[in-house]
């Protein structure tokens, strides 16, 4: 399992929201850019930028920092937020992205995912944001009645790989992931994916090493990492040790 810290991007600054909500935010570094550098130099390889922006709106706001983030620290990063068509996705991975996060659009055109497996394939990650035990769309700001496992399993039929599963309920909170929940979704995957929400502390990122999940990629974290709950040297070493 590989650390992924978290950069999420509104109004130009470095936040966090709380359960996915915009209305609880807390801005914790005025230049996403700075946000980046401090966990690169830290030893992170891998970024996770989310355009809150764009959630919103439906299509991508701040490619200008995702920019400014892959060129001026050369690290990879996977981005997502309001990339909702194959145009917005062009543009994304030529801003830099080694990896786009896809969601909203993913579950309503089939041909939008066939189009984009042909295209990028492996450079593609769909996003499983949950609230309620439902999947939660347009920046989570919309609900549905599709479960997670029923999203997985349908869009795995159509050649899908990487996913990237949020519990939307935690997110932000600092209390700690659902690890039965994480059981319950690897059971699903038959390819690979990343977890994010409510990571607080070593002893978090240990419980889920623990699970032994060949197909838990990696783990995200945002809030944890801000307010120095542990740090990307610590988590790397831990999440290497067998």
């Amino acid at each position: 399992m590989i650390l992924l810290p978290a950069v999420d991007i509104r109004g130009g600054k470095a936040v966090r929201l709380q359960r996915g909500d915009f209305a609880k935010e807390t801005v914790y570094v005025d230049d996403p850019l700075e946000a980046a550098r401090s966990f690169v130099e830290a030893g992170a390889k891998f970024l996770h930028v989310v355009d809150l922006d764009g959630a919103r709106e439906g299509k991508p706001v701040n490619l200008e920092h995702l920019r400014r983030i892959t060129t001026e620290l050369g690290v990879a990063v996977q981005y997502g937020g309001g990339l909702r068509d194959l145009g917005a996705v062009r543009s994304a991975l030529a801003a830099g992205a080694e990896r786009v996060v896809v969601g909203t659009a993913a579950y309503s055109d089939v041909d939008f995912v066939d189009q984009l497996l042909e295209t990028w394939d492996t450079r593609v990650v769909i996003a499983v944001d949950v609230r309620g035990g439902h999947v939660s769309v347009a920046g989570w700001t919309k609900a549905t009645q599709m479960l997670p496992e029923d999203i997985i399993t349908r869009l795995q039929r159509r050649g899908v790989k990487q996913f990237m599963y949020t519990n939307v309920d935690r997110d932000g909170t600092l209390e700690g992931p659902d690890l039965d929940e994480v059981k319950r979704i690897s059971d699903t995957v038959r390819g690979r994916f990343l977890y994010s929400g409510g990571i607080a502390k070593l002893e978090d990122l240990k419980a889920l090493n623990d699970l032994r999940l060949v197909n838990l990629a990696g783990v995200v974290s945002g809030k944890a990492l801000y307010e120095g709950k542990f740090t990307v040297p610590e988590a790397q070493a831990l999440l290497r040790e067998d």
